[in-house]
């Protein structure tokens, strides 16, 4: 999947918690986030100085939670392993067991959540 096809793809399935997601569609659009996240903040400071909370960089960060959970949620179901496990993230020490989930290959077969998104 390249880097737009995976934008596109997460912003059409907004809110979809069903399915799975290629390493490439979450670390495309993770790298997305990234890269207007850090764009934006210059845009923020320039536009409102006195702000402490940039307006355009809280719209956007609104706008794109939803698909960003939703997203990680089909990336941990590419490895057999429940969305809801992303809020093990909360525990601050979980963080290390989502990483390794989101970045270990997903499983070539199909699984109780669908069939490997590669095919």
């Amino acid at each position: 999947m390249t880097f737009s096809e995976s934008i596109t793809t997460c912003f059409k399935k907004y809110v979809d918690f069903n399915g799975r997601a290629s390493r490439s569609e979450f670390w495309y659009f993770y790298l997305f986030l990234t890269i207007i996240g850090v764009a934006i903040i210059p845009l923020d400071i320039a536009i409102f100085p006195f702000n402490e909370w940039g307006p355009i960089g809280t719209t956007f960060a609104i706008l794109t939670f939803f698909p960003y959970i939703a997203v990680t949620a089909r990336r941990l179901h590419d490895s057999n392993y429940s969305g809801w496990l992303q809020l093990l993230v909360i525990t601050i020490i979980g963080i290390i067991p989502i990483l390794i989930w989101l970045i270990q290959k997903g499983q070539d077969d199909e699984n109780r959540f669908g069939i490997n998104p590669l095919n």
